[in-house]
């Protein structure tokens, strides 16, 4: 996704086509790594001035090079600097090679490093592009320095962490703070990765931007960027009917209150009219809680057709306490040329009969949105959920794919995913967002976005990202019914 350049993620294998580009435009590769080299040394001085000693963690290829750069600057700035290296330096190839020869500091083997007192440790081992398990040597090391407590600065990505998906391959450091260069990788955003990760800095290293943009793929982070130009607007001449009427379906009498959440957020998100379409037991239970929310006796097939009759009903949010069976599904079949989020028990009851909802809703403008949590995501898309060789962007773009819907497959990284392979990564979710209710909520704020008119991606999106405002705003301890009050679109 072409955005601002804080918002590019970068896949490994992209990173290394631009600095291939980079140097058949010119520019010095060894300057590149001699950059990079120095600015991760500046942040360790800058970072942790206190440290004792700086050990130096090389490995045997590029990423070695820049640690080999790093122990330079570092000893040329007066610090204590000790290196251990992975594999024999005497087959390191073109720059990393030239790095080495460069650093005067004797070094040792990996396996010879012993822990002190005050050390600070700089990994660079491996950075992205690894897609094996760490060699033994590299894990009994990695716990070496995880039982003595000991601060880790990663170079580009802390080792032990596949750049492309976030997650661990055998063991990995626990950075507390990372610097990669040019543009964010997937591992960076994606969990575990960005908690391995600590504070990630991104340090712009030379290569052209030009170059760096032609590699920044349809993925990027969830930031206003990405959908502000199309949130509704408030315009002098707009009453309640030109906001769109959300209807959220309400489940039985001892299952309303999920309903009543997700249309507060509704409401408070801008839709101009919403309604609860309530089954005929729980009218009075839903009655006694609504003020500005409407209530429409909605029980079955036929009195849902009755309610489509007007097509301003044009958002429905269906799934939070409604439960599950063909009541569900018939109800979401109905509604296949409306805009839908589909949450909760409305996506578990398609997991016997994915291809029935898919195939509904395939024609035309995108107007179903998913909002799977990590098993419900299992459920419709088993197969997809199990290739251990995709990232979450990956499961995400391929059931966005495969539905004709955005997907938001949610979690403290969020993807938001589109058929057409748009994807945005969300990071701005406090923990507190953890809580009952919050995911009716956040299917609230989504459908009273859609009812507005806002295209589906964009809303998910948009959805998502001030749910996790709300969520950062109301603060620890926050409950859904606080959350609500919170949201400012």
């Amino acid at each position: 996704m072409k955005t601002d350049r804080e918002n590019w993620l970068l896949s490994p294998a992209a990173m290394g086509r631009a600095d291939q580009a980079a140097a058949r435009s010119g520019i010095s590769s060894f300057g590149l790594m001699e950059k990079a080299g120095q600015a991760v040394a500046a942040s360790a001085l800058r970072l942790l001035p206190g440290a004792l000693r700086f050990v130096v963690l090389c490995g045997p290829g590029n990423n070695g090079g820049d640690g080999y750069v790093a122990a330079r600057a570092l000893a040329d700035a007066g610090a204590e600097v000790a290196v251990f290296r992975l594999g024999d330096p005497a087959r390191l190839k073109g720059d990393a090679s030239t790095a080495f020869a460069r650093c005067a500091i004797a070094g040792e083997a990996l396996d010879a490093y012993e822990p002190r007192p005050g050390d600070v440790i700089i990994d660079a081992m491996f950075g992205a592009g690894l897609d094996r398990p760490v060699p033994e040597a590299v894990a009994g090391v990695i716990a070496k320095v995880e039982a003595a407590g000991l601060p880790v600065i990663a170079v580009d990505l802390p080792s032990g962490l596949d750049g492309r998906t976030g997650k661990v391959l055998g063991a990995a450091f626990a950075a507390c703070h990372t610097v990669t260069f040019m543009a964010l990788k997937p591992g960076h955003v994606l969990m575990p990765g960005r908690r391995l990760c600590g504070e990630t800095e991104v340090y712009d290293i030379g290569i052209p931007l030009r170059i760096v943009s032609a590699e920044a793929g349809p993925a990027g982070l969830n930031t206003p960027v990405a959908w502000a130009d199309l949130l509704p607007k408030a315009e002098p001449e707009a009453h309640k009917f030109r906001r769109g009427h959300l209807t959220v379906f309400s489940g039985p009498a001892t299952s309303t209150g999920a309903a009543r959440l997700s249309a507060a957020a509704g409401l408070r998100a801008g839709a101009g009219l919403v309604t609860i379409a309530s089954p005929i037991d729980a009218l009075a239970a839903n009655a006694s809680q609504l003020t500005a929310v409407m209530l429409k006796p909605v029980e079955d097939l036929a009195a849902l057709s009755a309610y489509l009759e007007d097509p301003r009903h044009n958002a429905f949010v269906l799934g939070p306490g409604f439960g599950i069976g063909p009541k569900a599904r018939d109800f979401a079949l109905a509604l296949q040329d409306r805009r839908l989020v589909l949450d909760a028990d409305g996506i578990t009851a398609f997991r016997d009969h994915p291809s029935a909802l898919f195939e509904a809703f395939s024609a035309g403008e995108t107007r179903l949105v998913l909002t799977p949590h990590e098993g419900e995501f299992a459920r419709l898309f088993p197969d997809i959920a199990s290739d251990e060789r995709l990232s979450k962007i990956g499961m995400a773009l391929g059931a966005a794919l495969r539905a004709h819907a955005v997907i938001v497959y949610k979690g403290p990284d969020t993807v938001i995913a589109a058929p057409d392979g748009r994807a945005l990564v969300n990071t701005n979710a406090p923990p507190s967002l953890a809580t009952a209710g919050s995911g009716d909520v956040l299917a609230g704020i989504i459908g009273g976005l859609l009812a507005q008119g806002m295209p589906a991606f964009e809303a998910a999106a948009a959805g998502v990202w001030h749910h996790g405002e709300a969520g950062n705003r109301a603060g620890r301890g926050l409950t859904a019914e606080e959350l609500i009050r919170h949201i400012e679109p």
